[in-house]
């Protein structure tokens, strides 16, 4: 007898606990399991901003798959289409013609991308925080912005230099903007030729308050936290247009810098979009039992998927955090060996535990189980809630040594020179839908050297 095929797209914390379930679960005559993800480890995409600020080592985030996952098969690639008639996937492996997956049971968990608008200059000069490349990149830059400004001979590009810009007021944005601006303001020490005063950092964000998840009176904690450290936070204000040399915000002002980072939001995988089904504001519409409707044999999971969010009710569908993908990712698995085994598979249902939000050092904001904590004891609640998070022993002992090294020891300000010279927009790390366009390698992107 065929054992039935089951493919799951992605590799993050939905498509990895999902398929580290069926290995628990089903013997290996039950079902052949693949999983389709363009790297070999899972990101714990939280602590990107550590990795930001040299805080933790990349390797401390990149979840080895096969470490995990022992019996699934690993196909390289990007998935590109999904052919529900045809129950088939199409992948774009890293070299060579697309090639064809059959399926019998399909676990979409392709997560999602940096949600851009057509703001002129965005795509073509614009950092994101949305993979490990991307967080490694972004320390390179600033610490080569330092470096440069240490150098300049011209006050106005050694300020522009020295001025750094966030735009996105939530969970990512405040905690890259926390990890970084504590790294520079460490970092101009080490810098004689550099007046820490020229240091700048903004905050621009569209929303009328900081971190709303939190509520006002944390989000009030947080903004009065990172203004007390010189950040300058604008609220209601949004982003006009972008040059390699400047921002123009919709309030009037031009920023001159050469550092925009970009975390307003997150748009669902342009995979979504080729299965022809409903989605809601880009995310793919699911039954409460994580089927797809009008899709057969396919279930969808994490930020890919608009999941019915029983434990809220009405029409309320699950948030895109890391805790929903984890268990739906279970729940999903659950269900495919009920449907194996000739059960019925249960619905979703899981109460949002809170967030946790680390601004640096003993300063943090978080809300467990409803609890507003902040200070010291929040950033307790947020170490102990990653360290537990992370999904292997090898992991949480990799991030629990970087953590005590940097207590200890503190910063070092050196950029790896991996990516100088490269192309370093968002489509250019990340399958948004919009083309990359390419650079001569002899343009350093932003003013960047060129060489060790």
């Amino acid at each position: 007898m065929t054992r039935p095929r089951i493919v799951v797209v992605g590799g993050g914390f939905a498509g990895a606990e999902c398929l580290h379930r069926l290995e628990r679960r089903l013997a290996p005559a039950d079902a052949e399991l693949t999983l389709v993800s363009p790297t070999d480890y899972q990101l714990y995409l939280p602590l990107l901003p550590h990795v930001a600020s040299g805080i933790l080592t990349p390797q401390s985030v990149a979840v080895s798959l096969r470490r995990r996952l022992r019996r699934t098969g690993i196909v390289p690639g990007t998935a590109e289409h999904v052919d529900p008639a045809a129950r088939t996937v199409t992948v774009r492996p890293p070299a060579g013609e697309p090639r064809t997956l059959p399926y019998d049971h399909l676990v979409l968990a392709a997560g999602s991308t940096t949600r851009t608008f057509d703001i002129p200059g965005l795509t073509d000069h614009a950092f994101g925080m949305k993979t490990l490349a991307q967080a490694a990149y972004l320390r390179d830059h600033v610490i080569a912005q330092l470096d440069l400004a240490a150098a300049a001979t011209d006050e106005t590009e050694r300020a522009a230099r020295m001025r750094f810009v966030v735009v996105g007021g939530g969970y990512a944005g405040v905690e890259t903007l926390a990890a970084l601006q504590r790294l520079t303001a460490a970092a101009t020490g080490r810098f004689p030729r550099l007046d820490p005063h020229l240091l700048a950092w903004h905050l621009v964000d569209v929303a009328p308050a900081l971190l709303p998840e939190l509520g006002d009176r944390l989000g009030r904690k947080a903004l009065d936290t990172l203004r007390r450290r010189g950040v300058e936070v604008s609220l209601g204000t949004s982003v006009r247009r972008v040059a390699p040399d400047a921002v123009e915000l919709t309030d009037g002002r031009t920023l001159p810098t050469r550092t925009l980072v970009w975390t307003a939001g997150v748009a669902a995988s342009p995979l979504v979009a080729t299965l022809g089904t409903a989605t809601l504001r880009g995310r793919l519409v699911t039954a409460a039992d994580l089927t797809v409707p009008g899709a057969d044999g396919v279930l969808a999971v994490g930020d890919a998927a608009a999941v019915p969010d029983l434990a809220v009710g009405g029409d309320a569908v699950t948030p895109p955090t890391a805790q929903h993908a984890q268990r739906q990712g279970r729940a999903a698995a659950d269900n495919l060996v009920a449907r194996l085994r000739g059960a019925a598979p249960k619905p979703y249902r899981h109460r949002d535990l809170g967030l946790v939000v680390d601004l640096g050092g003993t300063e943090a904001v978080a809300k467990p189980l409803g609890v507003e904590l902040s200070g010291l004891p929040a950033q307790a609640v947020a170490r102990g809630y990653h360290l537990l998070a992370l999904p292997t022993v090898t992991a949480r002992t990799r991030v629990l040594v970087n953590w005590l090294l940097n207590a200890t020891t503190g910063d070092d300000f050196v950029r790896t020179g991996l990516q100088q010279g490269r192309p370093a927009t968002i489509p250019d790390f990340e399958p948004t839908g919009r083309p990359a366009r390419p650079r001569p390698a002899e343009q350093p992107r932003q003013g960047e050297p060129v060489g060790p």
